[in-house]
């Protein structure tokens, strides 16, 4: 057998653009993506001002059609998608037994089935394990839409503005398209979904259509936007997702964290009526508490405290940076991270840059949003 490691990375279908607009590309989960096109800190700027174009086609895009979908979910999902109505959205999470979280993802209720966007790095283990967890008599297939649809999210302020451009619909005004909905639509004739999620803090669109005219796409969302718009890659979208105090699978959350440390209670819906996996050992999580949970960190000084690095009160080692960097945004580092329960009150938190402690200050997640554009 094959060590999968060695295999080449996967290409979306606007690999060949990214080359040709000079992307810098890493392997990032088996994929080969654009970290940046240029520097990091002005793509990041960019959408914070205008307008970006990102390149989400490594992410999984998986479709449940067919009779018991519903009940399919509610029994592999967090949330309670019983009362979905068609054309919504809704942030989930998938639970293990010990009620540890395999993935988080956007499940969202169409006309005639259901799309569930899972992250590049866990897409096979999320299609295995709904598989494992069918509820009987369920006759619902579920359909990897990954390799024959593309995604493209266009984000920033700007981004309502060159949407209409692009997709046309007949339903209703794209100033009426809501937070965490989704509607049909077309781009030259063929049938595309608009959704209405975003990762970055920032009003935008994700627009889901077939990978043949992904390249299309993005040329026209370049020339509709003009200098209002450029292509954005992995590193400044990481960055735009911290300030926005966003989770990011593999950083805040894997299979050794629970959604209550990690400040995802929103997202677990225990009074549901359908059982769902984790739910049992998340009932007795609740009943005794979490013993640490996630918190924002104000870095006071100019080093940046990186994933894996230690926090400190004295010379008590009370938790660990999640993930970190200089914020493009608010001209400082930033910091997520697990602080034990006997640290959350009270200062005197420090972090080891490598060999050197750094002063930390807790501030409230976001750091950053739109309508309170400074933390």
């Amino acid at each position: 057998m094959s060590d999968p490691s060695s295999q080449p990375a996967a290409r979306t279908a606007l690999h060949r653009l990214h080359r040709q607009a000079g992307a810098t590309l890493i392997d990032f989960h088996g994929w080969e993506m654009p970290l940046r096109y240029g520097a990091i800190p002005e793509e990041h700027r960019r959408v914070r001002e205008s307008a970006g174009l990102f390149d989400l086609c490594h992410m999984g895009r998986l479709e449940l059609i067919g009779d018991g979908a519903e009940t399919w979910l509610q029994h592999v999902l967090s949330g309670d998608v019983g009362a979905m109505e068609s054309g919504r959205a809704r942030y989930t999470l998938i639970l293990n037994d010990r009620g540890t979280v395999i993935d988080d993802a956007i499940v969202y209720r169409l006309p005639e089935s259901w799309l569930l966007v899972v992250n590049a790095s866990n897409r096979l283990r999320v299609i295995d394990w709904l598989g494992l967890h069918r509820p009987a008599g369920v006759s619902a297939q579920l359909i990897d839409r990954t390799p024959e649809w593309a995604m493209i999210a266009l984000q920033g302020p700007r981004s309502a503005e060159i949407i209409p451009s692009l997709v046309e619909h007949p339903d209703r005004p794209w100033n009426t398209l809501g937070y965490y909905q989704i509607l049909s639509a077309s781009f030259e004739g063929q049938k595309a979904l608009v959704a209405r999620t975003g990762y970055t803090g920032e009003n935008g669109f994700e627009v889901y259509l077939a990978a043949d005219q992904a390249e299309r796409f993005w040329l026209r969302a370049l020339e509709a936007g003009g200098d209002a718009v450029s292509p954005v890659g992995l590193g400044a979208r990481d960055t735009l997702r911290l300030e926005a105090g966003m989770p990011l699978y593999g950083n805040e959350i894997d299979e050794s964290t629970n959604p209550f440390e990690a400040g995802l209670d929103f997202a677990v819906k225990l009074e549901k009526k359908a059982d769902f996996v984790g739910k049992r050992r998340l009932v007795e999580i609740r009943a005794s508490g979490v013993h640490r949970s996630l918190r924002g960190f104000r870095v006071e000084g100019r080093r940046v405290a990186r994933q894996g690095m230690k926090i400190h009160r004295g010379d008590a080692e009370v938790g660990v940076i999640t993930s970190g960097a200089p914020s493009p945004t608010l001209g400082y580092p930033i910091a997520m991270g697990y602080l034990d329960r006997s640290a959350q009150a009270g200062g005197g938190l420090e972090v080891d840059v490598r060999g050197r402690r750094e002063k930390l200050a807790i501030v409230d997640l976001p750091f950053y949003s739109r309508t309170r554009k400074r933390g």
